[in-house]
């Protein structure tokens, strides 16, 4: 061979060798980042050329599902009765990449393309036939969900329920909502359009405030306190504690009252339980401040504070559903750790935080994960995968549990009398959080769980920016919760 042949061969070869390593780079070390390319048509036409699958409630309810069209994308998302269920579904759009709900913490399976499918997406390959992606199975009660939307429109808020022996989520509510069905138009100027007016809506209706938005919990704090003190061992639900008409906070000269002369005591001084039942704001601030802030903290972070919490999904199925971290001061002044201990002042929560507070004490002190997904299904019915309950953390033992049980109870036989239910015990703890510039309006808050003796559902309610108080707010909303799943 001359010297000519050789450099020509040499070249050829050295060039076959850059394609084969770009092409190699671009469909493995570059593939998910040009998929995620919002200018990556392809991948675009690719995810709506084929049928997405349906996400579904318990009973089989289609939430959402992808409709056969007449149009380039073949296929369209529809949500049925979307702003009920918005806060789990989410959203699906040719313009926006769905990034909260079930569609994005299951966007993988939904389009067919997650690990767990390689058999189907190599079947649909050697046969031609469409690569349908997976129904979700919900946890979601259409009952619950659609009464507890009901109940809540017109108010800012959030509800959440659950049942505390598993930790499935049977209705996971936020209002104002949105309408996802905006979102998922085949028009790009509209779809556009329409988003824009939404994250720019002053009400910011796509917020799942359930998992997304932090509130001051006001009295519904009261029973962390309670746990904690029972825990050190130096209380017990008949032990006097300091209370009074007034307590003057730590170092300053501000005067804590509370909202009845019940939660004053007798001669200054409660039994906890009173001061848990009739919400003394006076003993719970002294006892904070004698159980000290790193008792509280600790006990709060056993409850959950300080860490977000996963909801449903992993990175290999998408982007997970995490609730924010709820938050207890890291640094607290006497004065500070007195707000705190009545749930005002620095500590924040979201409302799904709170109905892991309810879970706690009616599972006995154990709080289960929360789940959103019952299942998972192939095209062809075979489940992927199937969600078994699992123990998020161990907070305290049977013994404190049933003692905030009685204590819970306690509050709906003596203090709010209108979350009774006939023939059932409840367990419930009502709050009142003082919010605005000059507390002139109120986060109303109620948790709560029944049958007290043997518990099937625990429910967490607030209702934002209200002139009234949580039991006269939330309380009915969280009684007719109850009923309806109690069928009473």
């Amino acid at each position: 061979m001359n010297k000519s042949l050789r450099q020509v061969f040499t070249a050829v070869v050295v060039l076959f060798v850059v394609l084969a390593l770009s092409s190699s780079a671009i469909s493995a070390v570059f593939a998910d980042r040009l998929n995620a390319d919002s200018r990556n048509s392809r991948a675009l036409y690719q995810a709506l050329g084929a049928p997405r699958g349906a996400i579904l409630a318990s009973d089989g309810t289609v939430l959402a599902q992808s409709d056969p069209v007449n149009d380039s994308f073949s296929y369209q998302r529809s949500y049925s009765n979307g702003p009920v269920y918005a806060p789990v579904t989410g959203f699906f759009s040719i313009t926006h990449t769905a990034d909260r709900g079930i569609e994005a913490s299951r966007n993988e399976q939904l389009n067919g393309q997650a690990s767990s499918m390689i058999w189907q997406q190599f079947r649909s390959l050697l046969t031609g036939s469409e690569n349908q992606g997976a129904s979700i199975e919900t946890s979601i009660d259409t009952g619950l969900q659609t009464l507890a939307y009901q109940l809540l429109d017109g108010y800012e808020g959030s509800v959440v329920v659950s049942e505390p022996s598993t930790g499935r989520i049977l209705a996971m509510v936020s209002t104002p909502s949105y309408d996802p069905n905006q979102l998922a138009t085949h028009d790009g100027t509209q779809a556009n359009d329409a988003y824009t007016q939404l994250a720019t809506d002053e009400s910011n209706p796509m917020l799942n405030r359930a998992t997304s938005q932090l509130y001051p919990p006001g009295s519904t704090f009261k029973v962390i306190v309670a746990a904690a003190a029972l825990e050190s061992g130096d209380y017990d639900i008949d032990t006097q504690i300091p209370a009074g008409a007034s307590y003057t906070l730590p170092g300053t000269e501000t005067a804590l009252t509370n909202a009845t002369s019940a939660g004053d005591g007798t001669n200054g001084t409660m039994t906890l339980n009173d001061a848990l039942t009739y919400s003394s704001n006076t003993a719970f601030a002294q006892l904070g401040v004698a159980l000290g802030a790193d008792t509280l903290r600790e006990m709060a972070e056993k409850f959950g504070y300080g860490s977000p919490i996963r909801v449903d999904g992993t990175t290999a199925t998408g982007t997970p559903t995490e609730a924010v971290a709820s938050q207890f001061p890291g640094s607290l002044g006497d004065d500070r750790l007195a707000l705190a201990s009545i749930g005002q002042g620095d500590v924040l929560s979201t409302p799904l935080q709170n109905l892991l507070v309810a879970m706690a004490v009616a599972n006995d002190g154990t709080i289960m994960q929360p789940t959103l997904v019952d299942r998972v299904r192939a095209s062809d019915l075979s489940v992927i995968a199937e969600t078994r309950p699992q123990t998020l953390t161990r907070v305290f033992g049977e013994d404190t549990a049933d003692k905030l049980t009685q204590m819970m109870e306690s509050v709906v036989t003596y203090d709010a009398p209108n979350l009774q239910i006939d023939g059932v015990s409840v367990a419930a703890k009502t709050g009142t959080a003082q919010i605005g510039e000059n507390n002139e309006a109120n986060d109303a808050w109620v948790i709560g769980f029944a049958p007290a003796d043997d518990p099937q559902i625990a429910v967490s309610v607030v209702v934002h920016n209200v002139n009234t108080y949580g039991a006269s707010a939330a309380g009915p909303i969280m009684n007719q919760i109850m009923r309806e799943a109690l069928q009473q």
